[in-house]
C-alpha cells in the first residue's frame, strides 16, 4: 500500500502571462489536487518559481512532473520533500480590538514574535511569520478577539545548503524562452 502524504514539489517556469493558469489546468484536468500554490519571481531574469503542495503517493509526485515537464513553459522541476528545507508562510490578520483588549492582543502577539503593523480605533493587523505550527495556534488564540479577516499566502518552501542530495530533479537543457506559448501534446 502506498503512502499518501503532502509532496512539496517546485517548478522554475518563464514569467509570462497564461503560464499559471495553464499549469493549473493541467492540475485539474489530471485530477491531482494542489493543498498548496505560491508564484513569485526568482533569482533569474524572466523565471518565476511555483511551489506546489501536491496530496498522493511516489506515483502521484511521478506523473505531476512528468506532465509539468509537457508544458513548454516550465524550465526545471524539482521534488523537494525528502529533502532538508525552510518553509515560511505570512499570514496578515485583522483582529477587533479596543482601548481595552488591545494590550491583550499585543502581549498574545509578542509571544509569537509576530509584529502588529497596523492600529485602527476598532482593529489591529497582526503580521506573523513562519510555519504551521506558528500560524495555526496565534489564530486561535485570536480568535476570542474576533477575526475580521485573515490573508494568508501559503506555504513556500527552499532546500537548505547549495545543492539538495534527495531532491529528484532533472533539467531541461537549451530552453528556449522565445518558444512559442503552447503546451507540448504528448
Amino acid at each position: 500500500m502506498a503512502l499518501i502524504a503532502d509532496h512539496t514539489i517546485t517548478a522554475l517556469v518563464q514569467d509570462k502571462p497564461g503560464v499559471l493558469a495553464r499549469v493549473a489546468s493541467m492540475f485539474s484536468r489530471r485530477g491531482f489536487n494542489i493543498s498548496n500554490l505560491v508564484v513569485g519571481h526568482s533569482e533569474k531574469a524572466h523565471l518565476s518559481r511555483m511551489s506546489f503542495d501536491v496530496e498522493g503517493d511516489e506515483w502521484v509526485v511521478e506523473q505531476v512532473t512528468k506532465q509539468l515537464y509537457k508544458l513548454i513553459d516550465v524550465v526545471d522541476v524539482t521534488d523537494i520533500s525528502s529533502d532538508s528545507i525552510v518553509v515560511r508562510e505570512l499570514a496578515l490578520i485583522k483582529v477587533k480590538s479596543s482601548s481595552e483588549t488591545r494590550a491583550q492582543i499585543i502581549q498574545t502577539v509578542d509571544i509569537f514574535k509576530a509584529d502588529i503593523i497596523d492600529v485602527a480605533d476598532d482593529a489591529v493587523i497582526v503580521e506573523v511569520t513562519g510555519d504551521g505550527e506558528k500560524v495555526d495556534p496565534l489564530l486561535k488564540l485570536l480568535e476570542p478577539f474576533g477575526i475580521q479577516e485573515i490573508m494568508r499566502t501559503g506555504r513556500v518552501a527552499m532546500t537548505r545548503g547549495e545543492l539538495a542530495s534527495g531532491a529528484k530533479k532533472a533539467q531541461l537543457a537549451d530552453v528556449d524562452h522565445n518558444a512559442p506559448d503552447t503546451e507540448v501534446v504528448p
